[in-house]
């Protein structure tokens, strides 16, 4: 503890991520996209002028906000950037969710989520999940000071159809919503359609999933011009220049390809429900999930002992030891051949 640090500092528990290994090992734990971006974005690093780095970026990201507005058919001014959708979501956090009531979110979710409650003193509540691990949207309260969950969940996997929020929505209008679709490409449905119909739905996404630039840090949120604006408040009083033009034009090249998009997404969603056939006929339990990664216990075998067996055999997958989570791993969707040895190590560990 240090006695120069501010008092709340001293009260957080800050957001753990995977393990980033320097040696070489077979990387499951992060749910980064196992294959490379679209060749455009290699095309930009390559012939980017190193002489506009002595420029400021454009302080609105007008450019990569036309090209998502175009891509999820929306206005300009319903469109966010920052720098990866952790940003973005801390952002959110101050601008909506320090209100008297507290915010409600479901007691199994991203974990960064309590820590930015910490951070900006936000009260909150936690709701459990159903029996079969759904967000029970039916239990959030109207009248609390916010609404935050991943759809589809993380790290559970599962997520709600457009019309079941729809159906939420028209029960709860009178605090903001924030749907978090970091996975949704993996099997999802994306509500941004509905934030045009529900001024208080703000949706966030990320290029580091499915646009395979979790390297680059590229974020956005999509709402009403009442909620970006109360967004750009905040960002405009804590840095103006978040998005830098590398990055920028990158993630433009990304949403142009949509052949590559669609190509990456159906192997990472053919590769994970084989694997989920595999790790059934070892006697897992695997959870469904419409996202790129596949949460699994085992009934006769402890989670730690099986992420300590796979790490010696250089395999890396996410293990929690939380009290709700303690029995599962998390693994990441990795190439066909990664995912192999993936099986054979587990197969190594259990037979």
């Amino acid at each position: 503890m240090s006695r120069f640090w501010s008092p709340v500092v001293h009260t957080l528990t800050p957001y753990v991520p995977g393990e980033q290994p320097r040696e070489r090992v077979i990387k499951l734990n992060t749910n980064e996209n196992p294959y490379p971006p679209a060749p455009g974005v290699g095309k930009v690093l390559r012939e980017y002028s190193t002489n506009r780095l002595r420029l400021y970026p454009d302080p609105e990201s007008r450019a990569l906000r036309e090209a998502l507005a175009k891509y999820y058919n929306v206005a300009v001014k319903q469109v966010f950037v920052g720098n990866g959708s952790d940003e973005v979501l801390a952002m959110a956090f101050q601008a909506f969710f320090c209100q008297d009531e507290p915010l409600m979110m479901p007691a199994i979710t991203y974990s960064f989520y309590p820590v930015y409650c910490q951070l900006y003193e936000i009260k909150y509540q936690t709701v459990p999940l159903k029996e079969n691990w759904q967000v029970p949207l039916d239990a959030f309260d109207p009248r609390c000071g916010g609404i935050v969950f991943a759809n589809p969940n993380a790290p559970t996997g599962h997520g709600h159809q457009r019309d079941a929020i729809d159906a939420f929505l028209k029960r709860v209008d009178q605090c903001v919503v924030l749907i978090d679709e970091a996975y949704v490409d993996f099997g999802g449905e994306s509500v941004i359609p509905l934030t045009t119909q529900y001024p208080n739905l703000l949706v966030t996404g990320t290029f580091s999933k499915s646009r395979s630039l979790a390297g680059l840090r590229l974020g956005f949120a999509i709402g009403s011009r009442e909620l970006i604006e109360g967004l750009e408040r905040v960002k405009n009083s804590f840095n103006s220049y978040p998005i830098d033009s590398l990055a920028s034009a990158a993630g433009i090249a990304a949403l142009e390809d949509q052949l590559h998009f669609e190509s990456c997404r159906a192997k990472v969603i053919t590769t994970r429900e084989r694997i989920r056939a595999s790790l059934e006929i070892l006697g897992f339990e695997v959870m469904p999930s419409q996202t790129n990664f596949l949460l699994a216990r085992h009934p006769g075998y402890d989670a730690a002992f099986l992420f300590t067996g796979l790490r010696e055999r250089g395999v890396l997958v996410r293990y929690f030891n939380t009290e709700s989570l303690y029995d599962f791993l998390r693994i990441s969707i990795g190439t066909d051949a990664e995912m192999e040895s993936f099986i054979e190590a587990l197969e190594s560990i259990l037979h």
